[in-house]
């Protein structure tokens, strides 16, 4: 059972793909397997800095709901038989290499670096970059990326309530949980001093302007 939500139904293997907008689905199912896809990679990187400093429980924790979040995108893109970003692998790559071995004096490159490396594209330099700034810094990181697809997942829920809330009705239980789930590691976040962090604004909307750049162009290859 994810984590601070109600159980969710394992997806069929074969969903009755008539009579749905197959190329909103596929877009939406996409772009949020590999947006769930790169979370997972960020608290990785995020881990690999903090594991075992104060803050490593909270984001274990938040890691595992990231780790919910994935395993049912991974069944829904089965179920729904949409192909993964062909961004995946790529940035699956560069960003653990990034991530582990990125040194503190690379700090304020990191920074500009998640213009490009965010959310989405699975980076662990995200995640690692930002936790070399210290804690304030990591949870600074998940304020604005969490921020952003809290938002970015609104969107598709008013997507899909136009087209016909109750034939995507399992879609929309899925993603209005994990919005939550979003939300609740946003707050967390903001709880733990991340305005606090140096450049709180520059960093936040830095990364969000890469979490933006990074949704746009996973939806559409």
């Amino acid at each position: 059972v994810p984590a601070g939500g109600a159980a969710l139904r394992p997806c069929s293997t074969r969903v009755a793909l008539e009579g749905i907008n197959k190329p909103v689905v596929d877009r939406i199912i996409r772009v949020d397997h590999a947006g769930e896809f790169g979370a997972n990679r960020i608290y990785a990187g995020q881990m690999a800095i903090l594991g075992r400093s104060s803050v490593g429980p909270i984001i274990q924790q938040m890691w595992n709901q990231e780790k919910d979040h994935l395993k049912k995108f991974n069944e829904l893109m089965v179920a729904y038989r949409v192909r993964p970003t062909v961004l995946l692998p790529f940035w699956n790559v560069a960003g653990f290499v990034l991530g582990e071995f990125v040194g503190l004096q690379m700090c304020k490159l990191s920074v500009l670096l998640q213009i490009v490396c965010a959310h989405v594209f699975g980076t662990t330099i995200t995640g690692a970059g930002s936790a070399l700034l210290g804690k304030k810094g990591a949870m600074a990181c998940t304020v604005a990326v969490e921020e952003s697809i809290s938002d970015h997942y609104n969107n598709q829920i008013r997507t899909l309530v136009e087209e016909d809330p109750e034939k995507y009705k399992e879609l929309l239980q899925v993603i209005k949980q994990f919005r939550d789930d979003e939300r609740e590691h946003h707050d967390i976040g903001l709880e733990h001093d991340a305005e606090a962090t140096p450049a709180y604004s520059v960093l936040k909307t830095a990364i969000q302007l890469g979490c933006k750049a990074a949704i746009f162009l996973s939806e559409r290859i």
